[in-house]
């Protein structure tokens, strides 16, 4: 892995991503949306992709111009529903059964992330038991409790969005824009992140709050479009 993770482009960030990818995309609430990066990834072509994504439609994320476009094979994601009136074009391909879904309470899919990234291949949760979230999995009682068997999230490529970033791939986020970048990070097999700003110096140790060593390549795209 380099030293300098620096890369020019959006576009070259995406080198060596491929039709089938398992992509996961950072944002919540309006922060921390990578849309420099998800547009790349878009002009890119690709196919048959599998987003793992916190909302599938959010009105600040281009996470749709991909849907739209036919590229995703399949969502994972805590919130499927669109703000707009009508329905999203994620929506209107799920109704045509041109897309999968698979809907997760939030908490289980930031473990399921987290949990990938650290090498746990499942863990039992009792959220979701006796609903429609837990079909078809396994579930199993610990004392007087059920709970329900998740996998592990881990994916082809992450994308995130910092504030700063130094050229070893240090990051540092702006409030709620950490989300769920970090655990993201950690669980992707290619990291890719896009900043606000590169800076000349390494990042001062107490401003670090993601370690270069889950990212894999940074690219400076200024402030948020």
């Amino acid at each position: 892995m380099p030293i300098d993770k620096r890369v020019a482009a959006a576009a070259a960030a995406m080198d060596g991503v491929r039709d089938g990818a398992v992509v996961l995309i950072s944002g919540f609430g309006g922060a921390g949306f990578p849309n420099v990066l998800i547009r790349a990834l878009c002009e890119r072509g690709l196919r048959d992709l599998t987003l793992v994504v916190n909302s599938a439609t959010h009105r600040y994320s281009v996470t749709h111009e991909l849907i739209e476009a036919g590229q995703v094979r399949k969502v994972v994601c805590s919130a499927a529903r669109g703000h707009a009136k009508g329905l999203s074009a994620f929506e209107e391909r799920w109704k045509k059964g041109e897309i999968e879904l698979e809907c997760l309470p939030q908490g289980s899919f930031a473990e399921k992330i987290r949990a990938g990234g650290a090498g746990i291949p499942a863990f039992y949760t009792p959220v979701g038991f006796g609903t429609e979230l837990a079909a078809g999995k396994e579930t199993r009682r610990f004392g007087d409790r059920d709970y329900v068997l998740e996998t592990a999230i881990t994916g082809d490529l992450a994308l995130i969005r910092a504030d700063r970033a130094d050229r070893y791939g240090n990051l540092a986020f702006r409030y709620a824009q950490a989300n769920f970048g970090p655990a993201m990070a950690t669980a992707a097999r290619l990291s890719v992140a896009e900043v606000r700003i590169i800076e000349d110096a390494p990042l001062a140790q107490p401003d670090i709050q993601l370690a270069g060593a889950f990212i894999d390549r940074v690219v400076a795209v200024g402030d948020m479009p």
